[in-house]
């Protein structure tokens, strides 16, 4: 059975910064906390991660790092997302010490990556993106919410959708079946990542 969760919050560059946002989705009980942050410096994405790992310890939101294992083992992260040219999920839970109890997402661009993804068995998949989106440079090809419900509905793994959601678009999903929903510009953006969130977790 899949696990149902509603919001993933992903966040980059939240203009309220990393730490209002963490606490925030920690206050909500947002079950998925990623970081992600593309073009900083290792030594900072460290930095960010310890202080995240402070607020989400000993919650029920977990903590995970976006791409980079060594930054993620750093921090002692709840887990680690995967994009399809990243190490193989396989090979991140090698060199990562006692990585059993560690959560292993991978991104998916198309019902073929989602099929090969049961192979690596990542704890859940990112299909996407579903709506276009600015926050990737060479995003992978939108493919809309059609194919996005086929691929979630039709999958044994836990899914997330990803790309260009905001509130405008929750009542879509919901149409189509899908309940499990990544965000990113909607928090980060907003002056007020607290009442963002209540937003898009209440849907109102």
């Amino acid at each position: 059975m899949t696990e149902v969760f509603g919001l993933y919050l992903v966040i980059t560059d939240p203009v309220a910064g990393y730490a209002a946002c963490a606490v925030a989705a920690v206050e909500q009980g947002v079950r998925y906390l990623q970081l992600r942050m593309k073009a900083a410096p290792r030594n900072e994405m460290v930095r960010v991660g310890h202080e995240l790992r402070a607020i989400t310890r000993s919650t029920s939101t977990r903590f995970i790092v976006n791409d980079d294992l060594e930054v993620a083992r750093a921090v002692d992260a709840d887990g680690l997302h995967l994009g399809q040219t990243d190490l193989s999920i396989a090979e991140a839970r090698r060199r990562w010490p006692n990585s059993e109890s560690k959560l292993f997402g991978l991104s998916t661009h198309n019902e073929l990556q989602a099929v090969e993804a049961l192979r690596q068995a990542p704890d859940y998949i990112g299909v996407g993106p579903v709506y276009p989106t600015p926050t990737k440079l060479n995003a992978d090809p939108v493919i809309g919410i059609e194919r996005a419900a086929a691929i979630i509905l039709g999958s044994k793994l836990n899914c997330v959708a990803i790309g260009g959601i905001d509130r405008a678009r929750l009542s879509e999903l919901r149409q189509a079946g899908i309940a499990n929903y990544a965000v990113v510009r909607y928090v980060c953006q907003h002056p007020r990542p607290r009442e963002a969130i209540s937003q898009l977790m209440s849907g109102a």
